[in-house]
């Protein structure tokens, strides 16, 4: 974390009522950019396939989202070298598109930093050192896993970026980029930076397919989030972040904001190592938080992007929160993740992303494979992408282990 001590001084006078979201970038499996995403969630195109990148004895066996780019290709677009670990490359892919997007107005004087989330850094190399060093531990190359911890993922990209005031790095699992925007939204609104580029990044490894395997929760099909036949879910890979500024800059911008982030809370009922509490305490403290810190009621959200992992224990504790805190009106849910996998620390973001869209773009997106409601819920998630939506207000659920729980609200300026 790099900060200057004086930008730390924050007075009532200065603080910003409000945090805005100036620009987005995302990279996933159904697309490179924010476009792409957006094609294919009106033709309902999914990204889940067979492995083709990673170098894993489940090949054939057990579907992922990928990202179609090897690392040559994302080095090519991004500036970076190829040997780095995959989470920075698809890192940077995403808050370059972000930034650009932004397009903020005299950038280099205003005080900037990066807030970037992850949960593997740069586990691939390590792997890949390895699979020389067991066979004979005279070979491998160390610096091949110089980078490996989680840190580094945000040094290389903020570096790549040009941001020096400040950049820290969060990793609470599942919910690890949805508590980066939280944290970059207090930065602004306490005056200690004025644009923050935060989300997060993940790239699937053989140490997390072969750790969420061993939990017997991956779905040897394509994942069915919130149907009462699910049987687990897909990982994914992917970047996802938002550029968040306070009202000062708002007001400079070549165009508009997309919306505001009106709520955020996280909340820890610690209920178990990797699974959710049956009676979803986490979610429901994490969503109810975040409508108290927003102001609105339970019937003011338009649309919710569910957490909607596809595991039987997720969905059931997810549902059961959402039933205590909307029933007997619910609005319309889904689950991304049925397009482009669980993408671990980086899903909070992507999420994020797809919310200040559906705002912006007035959608609502499916829910794919979707067929029978859970029996113990008297709701389900909408099946079909839905065009031309009243939607005022997003709630985004990032449910992470540990019980670590996050939920962000986006509302329409």
């Amino acid at each position: 974390m790099i900060l200057d001590a004086k930008s730390c001084v924050s007075t009532e006078k200065n603080m910003s009522s409000s945090v805005y979201i100036a620009g987005l970038g995302v990279i996933s499996a159904i697309g490179n950019d924010v476009a792409e995403h957006l094609a294919a969630f009106e033709q309902e195109k999914a990204g889940m396939s067979d492995i083709t990148m990673l170098n894993t004895i489940h090949h054939g066996e057990l579907p992922v989202a990928e990202v179609k780019l090897s690392n040559d290709e994302l080095a090519a677009i991004t500036g970076l070298p190829a040997n780095i670990g995959r989470t920075a490359l698809l890192s940077a892919v995403a808050a370059k598109e972000a930034l650009t997007d932004a397009d903020i107005p005299n950038l280099d004087s205003l005080r900037t930093g990066f807030v970037s989330a992850n949960s593997v850094g740069g586990m691939d190399k390590s792997e890949d050192f390895f699979i020389d060093f067991l066979k004979d531990n005279s070979k491998g190359k160390l610096r091949n896993v110089f980078d490996h911890e989680c840190g580094s993922m945000t040094e290389l990209v903020a570096d790549q970026l040009g941001i020096t005031d400040y950049m820290t790095t969060i990793s609470t699992a599942c919910s690890s980029s949805a508590n980066a925007i939280f944290y970059a939204a207090r930065l602004i609104k306490n005056d200690v930076l004025d644009v923050v580029i935060a989300g997060g990044a993940d790239a699937l490894t053989k140490f997390t397919l072969n750790g969420f395997n061993t939990l017997m929760i991956l779905d040897k099909e394509f994942c069915k989030p919130f149907d009462e036949h699910r049987e687990g879910l897909n990982l994914g890979e992917g970047a996802g972040y938002l550029v968040l500024v306070s009202d000062k800059v708002a007001a400079t911008l070549k165009k508009p904001v997309y919306c505001k982030l009106s709520g955020y809370n996280n909340s820890n009922d610690a209920y178990h190592q990797t699974a959710s509490s049956p009676d979803g305490t986490g979610s429901f403290l994490a969503m109810s938080g975040a409508l108290q810190k927003s102001g609105l009621k339970p019937a003011d959200i338009d649309y919710i992007n569910l957490h909607g992992t596809g595991t039987p224990n997720n969905d059931s504790a997810e549902g059961t929160a959402i039933k205590r805190i909307f029933d007997p009106e619910y609005p319309p849910m889904s689950s991304t993740k049925s397009f482009t996998g669980h993408t671990l620390g980086a899903s909070g973001g992507i999420e994020a992303v797809f919310s200040a869209l559906a705002i912006k773009q007035r959608i609502i997106y499916p829910n794919l494979r979707f067929e029978t409601r859970m029996n113990e819920l008297p709701f389900e998630p909408e099946k079909h992408y839905l065009a031309d939506q009243d939607i005022n207000h997003v709630m985004s659920n990032s449910f992470g282990f540990g019980g670590n729980c996050t939920s962000l609200i986006f509302s329409r300026i």
